[in-house]
């Protein structure tokens, strides 16, 4: 049978981590990299692993390329400290990494969020495939700062159960990924020198929403799926409002 590596990102996650790795604790290994915790977080996965390592934090991509390295299994499993593997899909990973050979190099799974106390089924975030399990040695994660990607060689799969995505429990937290994401998201457009225009504060963010909330059944979804579409709405519209003053920094120091 195949060995199956974890790895898990951390930062201030004691709220999280333990139903986290606990989700996975039939795992032949786990390798959690935390970025300077200063709550629960590293005694609470010292619970689970003695692969607990803590590295100054250099982004998100930087960490999980880092986690990588420290795997031996022949299959790596990727999880965020907000998500839970469900027994089912417990069983569907270790059925498929306990095969002999399998033609795919990777395998995406359906994500279902949870999102101000409702699962979100409509919204365009469910099934929301996500590629999480892959091929030791085939894989990397891109230097995007936010959202990064995982890119692979081969062929890629597709499972069945849903990873459980406990991404929002309340505003303010919401909010608080919000401002770090947008920053992110608008320094990585300005350093691909993506041209600002008038039209991506007031087009897009507009499309963003109508297509959420109406295209997408967001309305399916409750007052959530309403809050959903205009704060991802928002979001938009904040990236770009930030690329905006950094191009607008950027023209008044050349001046």
């Amino acid at each position: 049978m195949s060995s199956l590596s974890v790895i898990v990102i951390t930062k201030n996650e004691e709220r999280n981590i333990a139903e986290c790795l606990d989700s996975v604790h039939w795992a032949q290994e786990i390798v959690v990299v935390d970025g300077g915790s200063v709550d629960k977080t590293l005694e609470l996965a010292r619970n689970y692993t003695q692969k607990v390592y803590v590295k100054p934090w250099e982004g998100y991509a930087a960490s999980k390329n880092f986690a990588l390295q420290q795997c031996t299994g022949e299959w790596i499993l990727w999880l965020d400290a907000d998500e839970r593997i469900t027994r089912e899909l417990g069983e569907e990973v270790q059925s498929v990494t306990g095969q002999q050979s399998t033609p795919f190099a990777a395998y995406e799974m359906p994500r279902r969020a949870f999102f101000l106390g409702r699962w979100i089924r409509h919204s365009g975030w469910y099934p929301g495939y996500v590629t999480r399990l892959f091929k030791r040695g085939s894989a990397r994660f891109s230097d995007h700062k936010v959202h990064e990607k995982l890119e692979f060689d081969g062929k890629l799969g597709r499972l069945r159960f849903d990873l459980l995505h406990y991404t929002d429990p309340n505003l303010w937290h919401y909010f608080d990924k919000f401002n770090r994401y947008t920053t992110l998201a608008a320094d990585e457009m300005a350093e691909r020198q993506t041209t600002f225009r008038i039209s991506q504060l007031i087009v897009r963010p507009m499309w963003v929403f109508v297509r959420m909330y109406f295209i997408k059944m967001g309305f399916m979804d409750g007052i959530q799926g309403f809050i959903l579409s205009v704060l991802s709405g928002c979001y938009v519209f904040t990236k770009y409002a930030k690329l905006w003053e950094l191009s607008s920094d950027t023209k008044r120091s050349k001046a």
